[in-house]
């Protein structure tokens, strides 16, 4: 068969007048930018409600269906899920490649998944999706090469030989398999809790800089570690969860986590599928949601963030917002506002801002205090050393006395072994 041309038409319903309908056909765009597919026409409709059989109105279809052919496109995309059903009587009429938001999503995954696990939930996500489309969708499937017709051309065929027992069987050894490996990783996650280091977690809006963040507090506070993540300008540059250590120049340190940037209509098979991997979030000590400023709509983005962490169960954890490309604005940065710091991490500017009110939030347990530790408790001292913020040593008859900012815990731990007097804020 002739392969089709990399040209499509977005379509979109505008559902009882959606007020984020224009956002979300614009990042219909981005996606399939993403999936190097070239938009060249787009088509909307107002209705109550979408039509069952063909998502468009007939006389929309004729539309539809001059458009496409008139701009070369080969393919049409579709701003919601599409029914099997629907995907058939569609390919039917325009007798062009229809596709939908969800496989679009699907296939940006799986090119970037990188990590096993990450590999594993998509392909689970991607069977998921299949499952109901097997039964009278052989011929549509067929044509769309197993996905989007984008990648894996002839996967489609060998997808088909599938009947939905082996689908089924399939995702069962899959989901076994991501079971050991989230197993693993709760192992990793429960010895980081036990050394009482706290959680901080970069969440956001796909695209909105949190792995740039990530680098750039790396690049500051540990120049020679050389554990830099991917950061780039697309969509979903980051589909598996890094864990950076920061240690700090006053001796505390804490964990930072990178995240899969959330999207808007984002298919619940990977909600799902990636719930495991995004546990990382709800029990994190504080989250930094990381923000497009220069986007005219990041306070619709901030909400489908806020969304999607309540179905995570991770909306109860303190948040503060990174402002990021503030540079792209009118206005004013590095300044803080509350919990908001403006920022822009390409110019450098705000990121001790932003470390401030980080510390000031998770390092509550520390108090400031002045003691006299005996020279026979020498270790006291190498152990504060390292694990403390030392403001002044002195050397005083009946001991060491140090100034400095300790946790509480290890203040507590310690007091019976220190000479008096002790003075504690």
């Amino acid at each position: 068969m002739e392969q089709p041309n990399n040209k499509a038409v977005i379509v979109g319903v505008n559902l009882n007048d959606r007020p984020d309908f224009a956002y979300s056909m614009e990042e219909l765009r981005s996606l399939a930018d993403a999936c190097n597919i070239e938009v060249v026409g787009e088509l909307t409709q107002n209705l109550s409600k979408i039509n069952s059989s063909q998502y468009l109105g007939t006389g929309k279809i004729e539309e539809l269906s001059a458009l496409a052919e008139g701009l070369e496109a080969s393919t049409v995309i579709f701003n919601d899920e599409l029914s099997p059903s629907q995907i058939r009587n569609l390919e039917s009429s325009l007798q062009k490649r229809v596709i939908d938001r969800t496989i679009l999503i699907l296939d940006i995954f799986a090119e970037r998944a990188r990590t096993r696990e990450a590999q594993l939930q998509v392909e689970v996500a991607k069977l998921q999706y299949m499952l109901p489309r097997l039964v009278g969708l052989r011929e549509s499937l067929g044509r769309q090469g197993g996905g989007s017709g984008l990648k894996n051309k002839g996967a489609g065929e060998t997808k088909l030989e599938l009947d939905r027992r082996r689908i089924e069987e399939k995702i069962t050894v899959l989901q076994h398999e991501l079971e050991k490996l989230v197993a693993q990783r709760q192992v990793q996650r429960k010895q980081r809790l036990k050394t009482g280091v706290p959680v901080v977690c970069l969440v956001g809006y796909t695209n909105a800089g949190k792995s740039s963040v990530m680098n750039a507090l790396l690049n500051r506070y540990m120049p020679d570690s050389n554990k830099q993540v991917l950061a780039k300008d697309m969509l979903f540059a980051t589909l598996e969860t890094s864990v950076r250590s920061i240690e700090l120049p006053d001796n505390k340190s804490f964990l930072l986590t990178d995240t899969v940037g959330f999207v808007s209509q984002l298919p619940h098979y990977l909600v799902k599928a990636f719930r495991s991997t995004l546990e990382e979030v709800a029990e994190a000590d504080l989250l930094v949601q990381v923000v497009d400023y220069s986007n005219p709509e990041y306070k619709r983005l901030i909400e489908v963030t806020n969304s999607t962490l309540k179905d995570l169960g991770a909306d109860h954890i303190p948040m503060v917002y990174a402002y990021n490309k503030t540079d792209l604005t009118d206005e004013r940065y590095p300044q803080v506002d509350e919990e908001k710091v403006y920022l822009s991490v390409k110019q450098a500017a705000g990121l001790e801002e932003l470390m401030t009110l980080v510390k000031e939030r998770i390092f509550q347990d520390y108090i400031q205090c002045e003691v006299i530790i005996p020279f026979e408790e020498g270790r006291l001292v190498a152990y504060f050393n390292a694990n403390a913020h030392i403001q002044a040593t002195d050397y005083e008859p009946n001991g060491t006395r140090l100034t400095m900012e300790c946790r509480k815990a290890d203040y507590e731990k310690f007091k019976h072994l220190f000479a008096e007097p002790i003075a504690v804020e």
